[in-house]
């Protein structure tokens, strides 16, 4: 399942490719063409991402409308661009490769296709755990039980304080706890095992039992490396690597490490099952 990092890179692609535009939206499979034929045509006013879900805010006749993406563990996009109007049309008119759930493209001016060039964009969508239309007050309810995002800091603390509250209140282990997506959002299994490493905080350790001081540097620490994967496209935990472009043996401290000698300690990486998921820690570093 794509993390968070990922997610609001696709933010990013879609202000940067549709942002302000009229968006053609459709459903080969079928399964959103309600979705679709409420929103195509209109314009894209925001593409914003909390933790693992995207949101498409649309401008509506009276308040706008969102598309509410969740990849979940299958979920991926397609990204396309055609140099102009008629080779959009040409692959629209074919078949498409696998079942797309949904289909986001430039909208085209039907009149003198020959005439019109630029760029043209269209992202596919397949196999998403959801994909929905929302009102405002759905999207509300939405946001409301998501944790706070690392990728969406609030210059006055107050996320901080949400992620300090939801996890000081909990004897929960910190390694449940960073999974939770209403505890904290956007953080997956790699940033999970690979924060706590470098925190040097055992992954059993029950929430209520950190100080304010290890949830604060968690929290700056877990905004820094996610910040570094919007940047780079890669999960690098590594500080001597985030400038160059590794590959995924070297990236992390932890994770998918079992049974190798830690980095740091030399002591052999251990592995567990937590909540349904693989636990990466060193017991010589996380104590």
């Amino acid at each position: 399942m794509p993390e968070g990092h990922t997610v609001h890179r696709t933010a990013n692609a879609f202000n940067a490719a549709f942002g302000g535009l009229p968006v053609l939206l459709d459903s080969p499979q079928g399964r959103f063409s309600g979705g679709a034929a409420l929103v195509s045509g209109r314009q894209l006013k925001r593409a914003k991402a909390i933790g693992k879900q995207l949101f498409l805010q649309f401008a509506g006749i009276d308040e706008p409308l969102t598309v509410r993406i969740h990849l979940g563990i299958y979920g991926k996009w397609a990204w396309c661009a055609f140099d102009s109007a008629d080779a959009l049309v040409e692959f629209l008119a074919k078949p498409p490769v696998g079942e797309v759930r949904a289909r986001f493209y430039t909208a085209l001016q039907t009149q003198a296709l020959g005439s019109a060039v630029g760029l043209f964009h269209l992202a596919e969508l397949r196999g998403p755990t959801v994909c929905e239309v929302l009102e405002p007050q759905e999207v509300a309810v939405v946001e409301r039980r998501l944790g706070p995002d690392p990728l969406n800091p609030d210059p006055r603390g107050a996320e901080f304080e949400r992620f300090l509250a939801r996890v000081s209140g909990s004897g929960k282990s910190i390694g449940l706890l960073l999974m939770d997506q209403a505890v904290v959002s956007g953080i997956g299994n790699v940033y999970r095992a690979e924060l706590l490493f470098r925190a040097g905080i055992d992954p059993y350790t029950p929430g209520n039992r950190l100080s304010g001081e290890q949830l604060h540097s968690l929290w700056k620490d877990s905004v820094a490396l996610l910040k570094v994967g919007v940047k780079t496209g890669f999960m690098i935990t590594r500080n001597e690597l985030f400038t160059k472009n590794p590959d995924k043996e070297t990236r992390n401290f932890v994770y998918k490490r079992e049974g190798q000698p830690c980095r740091v300690c030399a002591t052999s990486v251990s592995i567990a099952i937590e909540g349904g998921r693989k636990l990466y820690w060193c017991a010589g570093c996380q104590r």
